[in-house]
Formats: C-alpha cells, structure tokens, sequence
C-alpha cells in the first residue's frame, strides 16, 4: 500500500503438479488510485533456471530474485521479466512475523502423523516498503506499508479449499491480518481462520480464532457467485495475561477487480484443475475509498478506533 494510493503484489508461485513437472511464474499486479480511472495492470511470466539458495531463504532465476538480507529483517524483490512491470522493492518488517501453531501447517485427512494433505503460512504482516515498479507508463514509487506471506500449499488447490477470503489492515499504530478458507465437503466444508494484529516491535495477538463474515452479498449474473459487498473481520486473543478483541467493518465498495483465474494460470496447472466438475474459480478484489476503522479491545484500557488502509480478496473455487 503505496503512499501515493497505488496497490502493489509482487508474487512468485513456484509449482510441482503431482511430482510430474515444476512450473514457476512472476506475477505483479498494481491498482492505480480510482481518481485516474486506470485499470489494474497485471504482468506473469514464466521463469526459467529458477533455484533456491541452499538455506531455501532465498530464491532467484534468469533476471529474477527474492533475496533474504544477511539480519534476515527485509527481503529484496528483484525481476526484470517483463518490461512493462520492473520491480525493485525492498520489504522491511518493523514487528515480529509469526505462523499459527507449531509449523504453520494445517494437516489434512484422518492420520495427523500420515496427512493427505498439508498448507502452510508464516506472515510479515507490518512492513515498511521501499521502492518502484516501472511500468511503460512510467515508474511508481512504492514507498508506503505492506505485508510479506510465505505459503506453501502440499496439494491440489480444488482439494485444499472451496473458497478463501484475505483481509490485509493497515493503519498508523496497527496491523491486522487474516486469511480464512473453507474446506471443500471431502474434507467436511471446515472453517480454517489463522490471523493476528501487531504494531511496531510486537505482536498483540496472533492465532486461529478470527472469525469473517460477509454482511452484504449479491449475485454476480456472470459467475453465479455471491459477490461481497459488505464484511466483518473479527481477531481475538490474549497478550501479556490481557484478552485482545477487534473487529473491521463496513461496506466493501466498488470492487478493484474480478479475476477469472483459469484464465491466468500456466496451460499445465489449467488441464489439471479445468476438468474437475464444479471448479470455477473467481477472485474478487476490493480496497474500500470510504477508509475503515479498527477497533481494539486491550484488557481493561479504554477501546481504540483507528482509520486505516484494507486490501480484501474474496475467492470461490468450488
């Protein structure tokens, strides 16, 4: 989130379907200021010669790298693979990063000792950021807050989840993020909800107890999804012996976009997931123009309201 009003993502998805062939891609999306009216751009390429580093920290290929620094506080996002989308930015975390549980990972199946499937999220969830992108409309400078996520998914994605929903605040004093997913019926339609909030040096609480709910929805005619149009995003936890509660609300506003993502994948990955019956996956993106609040219980002090920045993703797969 560019102090300018740009949105940024810079992402690499590194790729091995079923142990058959690896696929790597760079993807950048960036979300202009509504003011200018102009609309998102989006760049994915394939890499080539991609690698990790022998620690796995770091990753790079032809005219590509994400690089750790030697005090394992910031990653620097390099890519000169498409001309219309250089990226250069250096991603500095200013609180404690944190993962749920023991690993991170949430098991999938009836053996934890032998599961069917796992994923995994670790999160930088309050950064500063530094540097642009050059677009062939010219550079943007990013300078502003953002979020860093490490994910990693050990199946299919149609068998992981039926729907996800991301929620990224970010304010002056506060973080909070949250990342929720709906398993599909094989896996008995659970709610997964790992999440926190933090502010400078610390974590105020981080776990699996956050709850969403999309207030507001509507039909969208093409896709027959019920499109979001307004949500409550609640945390809860504990610090220092003190319980934590907060909650973000309010109405989504026009959306930033709507990704068929089928549309957007490697040819491989789409001959594997297209042919499964009921896939049709959708990602709906908003950040809202009339800001929202966070509102933050500590223990006994007085509750806090702070405006802030929030990117959201709806996604239906299933």
């Amino acid at each position: 989130m560019a102090d300018s009003g740009h949105i940024g993502m810079a992402q690499v998805i590194y790729s091995n379907v079923a142990g058959i062939r690896t696929t790597c891609q760079f993807n950048t999306k960036i979300f202009y200021p509504p003011s200018t009216k102009t609309p998102p751009l989006w760049s994915s390429d394939a890499l080539t010669n991609h690698d990790f580093t022998p620690d796995k920290l770091s990753f790079y290929a032809d005219a590509c790298a994400i690089t750790l620094s030697p005090s394992a506080k910031s990653y620097t996002v390099k890519s000169a693979t498409n001309p219309s989308s250089i990226v250069n930015l250096t991603v500095t975390r200013t609180a404690p990063g944190f993962q749920v549980g023991v690993n991170g990972k949430t098991l999938f199946g009836t053996d934890l000792e032998n599961p069917w499937g796992t994923m995994r999220h670790a999160f930088w969830p309050r950064c500063s950021v530094q540097g642009s992108i050059i677009t062939s409309s010219g550079e943007i400078n990013f300078k502003g807050r953002g979020v860093f996520i490490h994910a990693l998914q050990g199946m299919k994605p149609h068998h992981a989840a039926a729907k996800w929903t991301f929620a990224d605040f970010q304010s002056p004093t506060f973080s909070a993020i949250m990342m929720e997913y709906t398993t599909p019926p094989s896996y008995g339609s659970t709610v997964v909800n790992v999440g926190g909030i933090v502010r400078d040096g610390e974590i105020v609480c981080a776990g699996a107890e956050g709850k969403k709910a999309y207030t507001e929805v509507e039909e969208d005619k093409e896709t027959e999804w019920m499109e979001p149009k307004a949500a409550r995003f609640e945390w809860q936890g504990r610090t220092k012996g003190k319980e934590v509660k907060a909650v973000v609300e309010g109405r989504l506003g026009e959306r930033l976009d709507k990704v068929d993502v089928m549309a957007n994948v490697p040819g491989f990955v789409k001959t594997l997931v297209g042919g499964v019956v009921g896939t049709k996956p959708y990602i709906y993106q908003y950040s809202p123009q009339q800001k929202l609040s966070l509102k933050i219980k500590i223990g006994d002090e007085e509750e806090k309201t702070e405006e802030g920045e929030l990117f959201a993703e709806a996604t239906f797969i299933s």
